[in-house]
């Protein structure tokens, strides 16, 4: 991944970096700004109090280590409760309205999150269709430090009506964070179906199919990462939408069927199958999903392989059939012909010394 910072959605994060994205044009839009702190001001405040997101798995945090940020919690939630997006005309004789919005609408934290990445993670859905209404598309794709979009945030935190609200405005679905995943790989990580709906729903077509064949940094698409989670109504989803039921992931050329097989899951292995999934997909390594189930002593999954046509007889790079994995297990060697003259696992009926 590339680390310089004239990487598309990077943006500089130095004290005084502003970023100008067409907020001057929209001087009809006053705020009340009482409330507003610059980010200067909010380096003397007190940080006292403030609550991170954490992940409650790993226990990493979910918004760019937001504490250290020069805003404060106290300072977001004064802004989130006290400003109110308007039309009325800004009165005379007092500070410049477009300045303060700018001090708003721009301002970019220690850790590359504007106001509107701020919003989400504190799920002010109200303010964020504010903000998300008002900013033009390159705001909404502004990346924070660690890559993620508002798209990213809104998806991880399942905010299906904000990802509606971001798309219906065109921002970008393919846009990948320092995992590499775009905000779809996310729903499949984390099962956020309605987000998932909305994704596959309000993208433009074409940039969905894209986003479908975009591998992430595991090498995984957003198919090999919904099957890895063994959830069968988001690999359906997905396969409705055009996703390649047969895609080999980047790190060992698995396709969902061998994920499928490792994982024991019968149901995903008869949905993949009844949708045509190769039976003889190989590997890397030349393993096909029979190799992995017959290694793995999975004799339910490698009979029903084998009566949907898997090849007995493929070998692996090791030179290994199926048969050749099966390790003195009687359930699986039941499932293969057996020849009563056999040098080096071939049949030697009918050949001639």
């Amino acid at each position: 991944m590339a680390n310089s910072d004239d990487e598309k959605g990077k943006v500089d994060l130095s004290e005084d970096s502003q970023i100008d994205s067409g907020v001057y044009s929209f001087p009809s839009l006053n705020k009340d700004y009482q409330c507003i702190r610059t980010t200067e001001e909010s380096n003397t405040e007190d940080n006292e109090g403030n609550s991170d997101k954490l992940d409650n798995t790993t226990g990493e945090r979910l918004d760019s280590a937001y504490g250290s940020s020069s805003l404060t919690v106290d300072s977001l939630n004064e802004i989130f409760h006290n400003c109110k997006i308007s039309e009325e005309p800004a009165s005379e004789g007092t500070e410049s309205s477009s300045e303060r919005e700018v001090n708003l609408l721009t301002t970019i934290t220690e850790d590359g999150d504007t106001i509107l990445h701020l919003a989400i993670i504190h799920e002010e859905t109200e303010f964020a269709h504010q903000l998300i209404e008002l900013f033009p598309k390159d705001v909404l794709d502004i990346q924070n430090n660690l890559y993620q979009t508002p798209l990213h945030l809104a998806t991880y935190l399942n905010l299906s009506l904000v990802v509606r609200s971001l798309l219906l405005k065109q921002a970008s679905l393919d846009l990948q964070d320092q995992e590499g995943n775009t905000a779809l790989h996310l729903a499949c990580d984390q099962g956020r179906s309605e987000c998932a709906n909305e994704m596959t729903t309000n993208a433009p077509p074409r940039q969905l199919a894209s986003v479908m064949e975009i591998q992430n940094w595991r090498g995984q698409t957003c198919l090999h990462i919904a099957t890895q989670r063994r959830n069968l109504r988001m690999v359906k989803l997905l396969l409705k939408k055009g996703a390649n039921l047969n895609v080999q992931d980047g790190t060992s050329g698995k396709t969902p069927l061998h994920m499928a097989v490792e994982l024991h899951d019968m149901d995903l292995v008869k949905f993949l199958l009844n949708k045509g999934a190769n039976v003889d997909a190989t590997m890397f390594n030349g393993c096909t999903p029979l190799h992995l189930a017959v290694g793995r002593q999975d004799v339910a999954v490698a009979l029903l392989l084998c009566q949907s046509g898997a090849d007995q007889m493929l070998k692996n790079m090791e030179d290994e059939t199926a048969l050749d994995l099966a390790d003195g297990n009687d359930n699986i060697l039941a499932l293969f012909p057996f020849d009563d003259i056999q040098i080096s696992g071939q049949s030697v009926i009918g050949v001639k010394f």
